[in-house]
């Protein structure tokens, strides 16, 4: 499956796979694991390296909290959403 079919020019990253909580009951073996879509910072960033860098790590923090199975309000909550 290619997870990045059909993904949205505003789409900065996305968490696939099991959550924490979900990996001791994941029979299928899936990792979970995190895309980010550079391209699409890039472009959000307005081309600019410093801004780029900062987005970069928000967006990887932001779906590393997916992993630990935070929803949207606690993202935001810590900044991240």
């Amino acid at each position: 499956m290619d997870v990045s079919e059909g993904i949205e020019s505003d789409v900065l990253g996305l968490f696939v796979g099991p959550t924490l909580a979900e990996l001791e009951n994941n029979t299928a073996g899936e990792a979970p694991h995190i895309l980010l879509y550079l391209e699409n910072i890039w472009e959000e960033a307005g081309k600019d390296v410093l801004i780029f860098e900062d987005e970069v790590e928000i967006t990887l923090l932001h779906e590393l909290g997916h992993y630990l199975n935070w929803d949207e309000e606690d993202l935001e909550s810590r900044g991240l959403g």
